[in-house]
């Protein structure tokens, strides 16, 4: 290895509202070889909770970059060590980095929030208006970042249980979910190619102390737990640390670009059989099924859509470009969770 270079990166994460994930700013030193294809200073997207703090991709993400050699600072609605306020961010402009990650929105599959007028227009507005936000600043900076990674959702695609979808597949027009998804992609557009740009397509993301799983841990331990409706729809998932790790090699890859799939290559896994594997972690039995009625009940018709129905999502090109994953097979994963 040739002498190597200390570089400067930037992340960090910024949001209003409350229990959202956005755009951040940060400091941080990290060596590389002179010859790499790695991007210089970077900016990638932590997570904003209620009380200014990192949330969980966030969390996981920040973990990653500091594993790497990269020190992290938070863009946070309150000061402190190692951040930076959104009124610093918003007076002074972006400052020089070489990336810009986000990960944005309230969580539309909060049961304590009714599904209404309102909340829908925070859904929109938690993503739409900050992502913009963060674009315009990349646009109108001096010196543009060379990576710009955005976070959105599987939900572009239509739900089905025939269907296969890969990046290439079309979608985002058929009910108020992919319309927010192809809304969202387009807030993050830049125009011109100065900056490179990537859209991560997550499905429901499994990991410790959040996601998905924060809420089902009970029921399954008290051997409660089973299938959501039929179980027969797709449950396209990924760990956190995989999830972590495609926004990295997004950010560090220079031929990485366009859409990538945020899912585990296992395609076929129905939500009758993430309740059997989980089950399985625990070593509990997860026979007794949610009924559809119920759920309905709990989020409303159209948000119940997202539990009752799946989609099965190939990350054709998250493996094509070169990202290997940590974990690629549900009782593995599911096993590293509830550990």
């Amino acid at each position: 290895m040739g002498r190597r270079v200390r570089r400067r990166w930037r992340v960090g994460s910024l949001f209003p509202r409350e229990g959202t994930v956005l755009w951040a700013g940060s400091l941080a030193l990290a060596s590389y070889p002179e010859k790499t294809n790695f991007p210089n200073p970077l900016w990638p997207v932590i997570s904003s909770s209620p009380g200014g703090g990192t949330g969980f991709i966030g969390t996981a993400l920040t973990q990653l970059l500091k594993a790497k050699g990269h020190e992290v600072t938070l863009v946070s609605r309150k000061p402190g060590p190692d951040r930076i306020t959104w009124d610093e961010l918003s007076a002074s402009g972006l400052p020089p980095c070489d990336a810009a990650v986000n990960l944005a929105g309230v969580n539309i599959l909060n049961p304590l929030r009714r599904w209404n007028e309102a909340f829908q227009k925070e859904v929109l507005s938690s993503r739409l208006e900050t992502t913009h936000m963060l674009a315009t600043a990349i646009t109108k900076a001096p010196q543009p970042p060379k990576a710009w990674v955005l976070v959105t959702g599987v939900a572009y695609y239509q739900p089905s249980l025939t269907a296969e979808y890969d990046e290439d597949s079309s979608g985002g027009d058929f009910d108020f979910f992919s319309n927010l998804v192809t809304k969202w992609e387009a807030a993050a557009r830049l125009p011109g190619d100065s900056t490179r740009q990537v859209v991560v397509r997550s499905g429901v993301v499994l990991g410790r102390g959040g996601g998905a799983i924060s809420h089902m841990l009970l029921p399954f331990r008290l051997g409660l737990g089973g299938p959501i409706g039929s179980g027969h729809q797709f449950f396209p998932w990924i760990h956190i640390g995989d999830l972590a790790g495609i926004l990295a090699h997004a950010l560090e890859a220079s031929h990485v670009q366009g859409v990538l799939n945020g899912v585990a290559p296992a395609s076929t896994t129905t939500n009758a059989d993430f309740a059997q594997a989980l089950g399985a972690a625990l070593g509990r039995p997860a026979f007794i099924p949610l009924p559809s009625t119920v759920v309905q009940a709990i989020f409303g018709r159209e948000r119940a859509i997202m539990l009752l129905e799946g989609q099965k999502v190939v990350p054709r090109r998250t493996l094509a470009a070169g990202y290997q994953y940590a974990f690629p097979v549900l009782g593995a994963a599911l096993k590293e969770v509830v550990a």
